[in-house]
């Protein structure tokens, strides 16, 4: 009798401790763990995304512009970096990826302001919290950064300042969750990986709007004078080229083919677009220019960019070819007949060229043309998807920039004064020069 009871004892003691040990690895498997290898290629992917500010961004900018203003540029951009950096860890991040709860739908609430209650241990999928984080601020340092190009050589450093600050929480951190953060146009399926609606339709809407409301610089049209320094240009287009890799291979959010695929779009949209946009201007007007090629090669990158984790190589081609004309084109477009001093071409290749990507999407993401195939939609649905996508963001961008741009010229002021901007904005804003010429 007292073995009867001892073996009972011991197969229940077995029991439960098999119990324990199931239920244990069954919350294992339900828990990701962190992957050192995705960690490591995110941390890479948030180093290559911040060069492409700087100083890529501030390169490819500050070549485009007179001498007496390239110092100007190269600060707003460093500036741009440092306050948004600021703003995103205060509320910007919390605004655009935490949990809104009742306003989810719309905007993210403040539970994680100052990254309040992210730990070391945090995760975000594999990753560490903090590595999405820096990945995601990045973005956001970027993207209005991208704007300085509508406004140079003519704006005032502090409008900049509190235009940059007020844009970064009232229109990208809003896009950024409605898209990325499990907003209603997440809810709806529209499609865009690494910001073809997020950093490029937003930016160049904006771009266009400051250009016009800033005012055209002295003497444009007619006398416009030609970039201080393609190869000022060039180099800073180099590294905006190699960091988008982790633009978009980044955005993956993983070490995997899905980030292999989207580097690989990347390149051959970018190397498709600079060789159409050199044509056009070989077989138009007997030469191709250096501005001319690293601005096609530009135009490619913004128009994969929606596209780069749902296509495949014949998507990435397509990219490259149509956004190489309809850049070309829009930028004769926008300066030539409407007369808009969008200065560095900023809707033209990022606007233009953001929206032409989120469109293409739908169509070459089908496994039909070469692409993973993603979307539960049909090609027809999902075209139309974009297009509403496409529609509430550039309906948010345009309303709020206005009010924006409105507020910042009745408190500060946009513009400099004629004699400031004809002296150039080194030495009138910063009391520096970029060159000593003497």
């Amino acid at each position: 009798m007292l073995i009867r009871i001892r073996v009972g004892l011991a197969f229940a003691v077995i029991t439960a401790l098999s119990f324990v040990a199931h239920a244990a690895y069954a919350q294992t498997a339900l828990t990701p763990a962190l992957s050192e290898g995705n960690t490591a290629w995110l941390l890479t992917a948030t180093a290559l995304v911040l060069f492409m500010t700087l100083p890529g961004l501030a390169l490819f900018y500050g070549g485009l512009v007179q001498s007496r203003n390239v110092l100007s540029v190269l600060m707003h951009c460093f500036a741009i970096a440092a306050i948004v950096s600021v703003a995103w860890l205060a509320v910007g991040y919390t605004l655009a990826f935490s949990d809104g709860g009742r306003l989810n739908q719309w905007i993210g609430g403040l539970g994680k302001a100052f990254l309040s209650g992210v730990g070391a241990d945090s995760l975000s999928g594999t990753i560490p919290e903090t590595a999405f984080f820096m990945f995601q601020m990045t973005f956001a340092i970027i993207t209005p950064a991208l704007i300085i190009g509508a406004y140079v050589e003519r704006i005032r450093f502090g409008a900049m300042v509190l235009f940059t600050i007020l844009w970064s929480l009232l229109v990208y951190a809003p896009v950024a969750h409605w898209v990325w953060g499990n907003g209603f146009l997440a809810d709806l399926g529209v499609q865009d990986f690494a910001g073809g609606i997020v950093v490029h339709l937003t930016s160049g809407l904006s771009a266009i709007i400051m250009a016009v409301m800033v005012g055209a610089r002295r003497r444009f049209p007619h006398e416009v004078h030609p970039p201080h320094s393609p190869g000022m240009v060039m180099t800073g287009a180099g590294m905006l080229w190699v960091g988008w890799y982790g633009f978009n291979g980044g955005s993956a959010l993983a070490a995997d083919g899905a980030a292999a695929m989207a580097i690989t779009v990347t390149h051959i949209s970018a190397a498709t677009a600079a060789c159409t946009w050199m044509a056009i201007e070989y077989f138009r007007y007997g030469r191709a220019s250096c501005v001319g090629i690293v601005t096609g090669a530009i135009a490619g990158l913004a128009t994969v960019t929606p596209a780069a984790g749902f296509i495949g190589p014949i998507g990435g081609f397509a990219c490259g070819l149509i956004a190489g004309v309809i850049c070309f084109e829009a930028v004769s477009l926008i300066k030539s007949r409407l007369k808009i001093d969008d200065s560095l071409d900023v809707m033209a290749v990022h606007g233009i060229g953001g929206l032409t990507g989120t469109l293409l999407t739908a169509v070459f993401g089908a496994k039909a043309l070469g692409g993973l195939g993603l979307s539960k939609l049909s090609v027809g649905d999902q075209f139309i998807v974009q297009v509403i996508g496409l529609g509430v963001t550039a309906a948010w961008t345009v309303a709020v920039t206005v009010v924006i741009i409105w507020f910042v010229g009745r408190t500060i002021g946009l513009r400099v004064s004629e004699e400031d901007e004809a002296e150039g904005l080194d030495i009138a804003a910063h009391g520096e020069r970029a060159y000593d010429l003497r």
